[in-house]
This record gives structure tokens, C-alpha cells and sequence, in this order.
């Protein structure tokens, strides 16, 4: 079989940087657990590891980039804004933060992490962002939790459109609508929380599709958000899932099983609604 590093598609952003199109979240992993675990996912193959200041685990992630031997060019490294870093000091000054417990000199993209719209600073904190990728300390930047009057201001504001939008995204909420803006404005989508918090994984028609495939629930699920077009980044901290999650490169859901997936959906959230958080 194909090594999955080699295989895993990548997505051109807007702006032109490559990211892979599956990734692997740290988000609630334990800080003094995400060495080993970010080294498992890079030694399966992935290449793309999300995190963020909230989760306090960056200097996790640039451990286990240092101890993998990987060339610096060869994992995309993602990490965001925290809503108490919004302002344009302020967000420059986290960014510098989170590159200092990363060990790096840059990050390949940096997401604001939720629009905390009752601050009003959120295109201020655009702005900043626009300053670093200029100053070399982030190769693309974007947004999450972000909805479409948050997406139109920013733009409105400064001209410079997001390259990605990382939102919940999973067969419960699907998000369409905020993806069709996304795919007007040129704007990558970006699941989190793709699994559902595994809540989406005992689902009749996703084991039915799973069983159909000789595939694991979350296998089926990850195809799915694949050909749908989304980056996604599924996390797991057993080292069987990490491997299984990875390996969705050598089969396809059928045009019908993409519509029953569609069928599924309810819009509930496993998070917070981005209208009232921050």
C-alpha cells in the first residue's frame, strides 16, 4: 500500500501556500502528553498538526517537531489568536509567544480563534495578523468560528480575505450555507471537531457505510469530510485511531452514501455557538 505520506492531498489556499488537506488536532490533550502523541501522528505520516495557545500545549507540538527529524519545511504547523489576545498589540504579542514555546520562527498559519464579537476587536486583530504574515512570522492566515457578518466586516475592513475558516463541521452540523460563502469568497473550509466528539460514530448509516467499506466508523466519516472538499483534522490519543485515521486514502463513498451522510444532518454543536462565546 501507498505510504500515506505521500499521499495525502494537499489544498492550495488562496494566497498560494499548500496545506494538507488531513491533519491532526491537539486540542484537549494533556500538555504533558502531546510530545508523544504529536510524535505518534508524525510518525504515521501526518503532516499537519493543529493547535492553539488555549490549549497550552505548544510547547508539546515543538517538541515532537524537534525530536522527529523532519525538516522544518515538511509539517505544516497551525496555531491561533485566544480571545483574550485580541487588539492589535495584543495579537502580535501572542503570535511571538506562540512561536517562542513552539521553537519556531514562524508559523505556516494563524487562525484568530473564535471572532469574541461582544469585544469588538476582532478586525483590529485582523489587521495584526495582516502585519505578521507581511513581517514573515506566519506564511497564511485566517479565522475560525468565524460566521459570514464576521467574515464580510474583515474583508470590508481591510481588503484581505481569510485563507481558511476552521469551524465545527461534522455529519450533525454541516455547515452549508457557511460553506457556500466560504467557496464565494475563496475561503478554505476547515473542520473541527470532524468526529463529532465521537458522538456521530454509533450512527446506523455511518456504521452501515463503515461496514460496507471494511472500515471503521470514523474512517467512513473522515472519507466524507475528504471528498467533500474540507480540510479536517481528527484527534485521537490512542495510537491505533492516530494510524486508522490516516488511512483513508484507498477507498471512496459513492455518490448515494454522500447523501445519506447529508441526510444526518440536525445542526447540533459539540461547542459553542460563535454568536455568544468570547
Amino acid at each position: 500500500m501507498t505510504s500515506p505520506i505521500t499521499t495525502i492531498p494537499r489544498i492550495t489556499l488562496a494566497d498560494g501556500v499548500e496545506i494538507p488537506q488531513l491533519g491532526f488536532g491537539v486540542f484537549q490533550v494533556p500538555p504533558e502528553d502531546t510530545a508523544a502523541v504529536a510524535g505518534q501522528a508524525l510518525e504515521a505520516g501526518y503532516r499537519h498538526i493543529d493547535t492553539a495557545a488555549a490549549y497550552r500545549n505548544e510547547a508539546g507540538v515543538g517538541e515532537a517537531l524537534r525530536a522527529s527529524g523532519l525538516s522544518r519545511d515538511e509539517v505544516f504547523v497551525t496555531t491561533k489568536c485566544w480571545n483574550d489576545d485580541h487588539g492589535r498589540e495584543r495579537a502580535r504579542a501572542a503570535l511571538e509567544r506562540s512561536l517562542e514555546r513552539l521553537g519556531l520562527e514562524r508559523v505556516d498559519l494563524y487562525l484568530i480563534h473564535w471572532p469574541a464579537a461582544r469585544q469588538g476587536l476582532y478586525v483590529e486583530t485582523w489587521e495584526a495578523l495582516i502585519e505578521a504574515k507581511r513581517d514573515g512570522l506566519a506564511r497564511a492566515i485566517g479565522v475560525s468560528n468565524f460566521q459570514p457578518e464576521h467574515l464580510r466586516r474583515v474583508i470590508e475592513a481591510t481588503g484581505v480575505t481569510p485563507a481558511v475558516n476552521q469551524i465545527e463541521l461534522h455529519p450533525r452540523l454541516q455547515q452549508a450555507e457557511l460553506r457556500r460563502e466560504h467557496a464565494r469568497l475563496g475561503i478554505a473550509t476547515e473542520a473541527w471537531s470532524p468526529l463529532a466528539q465521537a458522538q456521530v460514530l454509533e450512527d446506523e448509516t455511518i456504521a452501515a457505510i463503515a461496514k460496507a467499506h471494511g472500515r471503521t466508523p470514523g474512517q467512513a466519516v473522515i472519507r466524507w469530510h475528504l471528498q467533500l472538499g474540507n480540510i479536517v483534522i481528527p484527534k485521537s490519543v490512542t495510537p491505533e485511531r492516530i494510524r486508522s485515521n490516516i488511512d483513508v486514502f484507498d477507498f471512496e463513498l459513492s455518490a448515494q452514501e454522500m447523501d445519506a451522510v447529508e441526510r444526518l444532518e440536525r445542526g447540533e454543536r459539540t461547542g459553542p455557538d460563535p454568536d455568544r462565546f468570547g
